[in-house]
């Protein structure tokens, strides 16, 4: 993942309470679109923490998976929770995968392409390492739209500061959206290209429970919040702890899309109009 002042993607037991909790629900929902048969061999390019390869092992019924990430903290913090012999997890980039061609059944990236400076070399290496015929899917957040536990900060954010727009994931990810992501599918080469979007929900205990995640520096949205003084921090906090949708009970219940996208590699049946695509990759 690219990386900046307000981009930091290193720690798992930092993203883990940030983004983790909503990724594990969106890969579960995502491996029932893809019904994938049993005992393939997959690739997990940008595997991070490890939740989707998580979701692979106690769901598709693997042969064996691999997972790629370009950060040693989150690789050293999955190896250390997902023990299965069945998972081997090394550094690399999506854009110059270290993995063989045609050796993967499966690659999918969960949460992954639009922090890639380049998308298209991303989806045509992971094309580039499955077999013909094979499998190459991923999944984004919504974030312009129905990612709600972000979309409420940046919108608090920058109500107080209108340079926090910059840093605001729906501003800065167009790819994040159907149109974009069938079309960079398409553009790889792949074929039968289909969309879905994935809908969950997650319920905050309290406020507290909610706004402990950006106090972790981690990612965009919490290293614009501790990168605020003290007493912005405050206001942030309070402008937010007024806007969001609060329950008698003081719980806070929020929901989040992700757009998930899908391909046939070269060599396999298909039924889709965009299988006469010329493809840009160069492979």
């Amino acid at each position: 993942m690219a990386t900046g002042s307000h981009e930091v993607w290193a720690t798992g037991n930092l993203y883990e309470p940030y983004v983790g909790r909503w990724s594990r629900l969106v890969a579960a929902d995502f491996l029932n679109w893809l019904q994938a048969a049993s005992n393939l061999e997959w690739l997990d390019v940008g595997c991070g923490t490890g939740a989707l390869t998580e979701a692979i092992l106690d769901r598709a019924y693997p042969s064996y998976v691999t997972g790629i990430d370009p950060s040693p903290g989150f690789i050293d913090y999955a190896a250390a929770r997902i023990t299965d012999p069945r998972v081997t997890f090394g550094v690399g980039e999506a854009q110059s995968l270290p993995v063989e061609s045609a050796h993967f059944d499966a690659a999918v990236a969960g949460l992954v392409l639009n922090f890639v400076p380049e998308p298209l070399p991303a989806v045509c290496e992971m094309a580039r390492a499955v077999r013909p015929g094979g499998l190459v899917a991923a999944y984004v957040w919504d974030y312009a739209g129905t990612m709600e536990f972000m979309r409420y900060f940046w919108d608090a954010a920058t109500a107080l500061d209108p340079a926090a727009a910059d840093l605001d994931e729906g501003r800065r990810f167009a790819l994040c959206a159907p149109d974009p992501l069938l079309d960079l599918f398409t553009r790889a080469g792949l074929r039968n290209v289909q969309l879905l979007a994935i809908d969950v929900a997650i319920s905050f205990h309290d406020f507290d429970d909610y706004w402990a995640p950006f106090l972790g520096g981690q990612g965009p949205a919490p290293a614009y919040a501790m990168s605020l003084g003290e007493s912005d921090r405050a206001a942030l906090r309070e402008r937010l702890r007024a806007s969001l949708p609060t329950g008698a009970d003081g719980t806070i219940r929020l929901r989040a899309r992700a757009w998930a996208v899908r391909g046939v590699t070269g060599g396999g049946f298909s039924d889709s109009a965009t299988d006469g695509a010329v493809s840009e990759c160069r492979l």
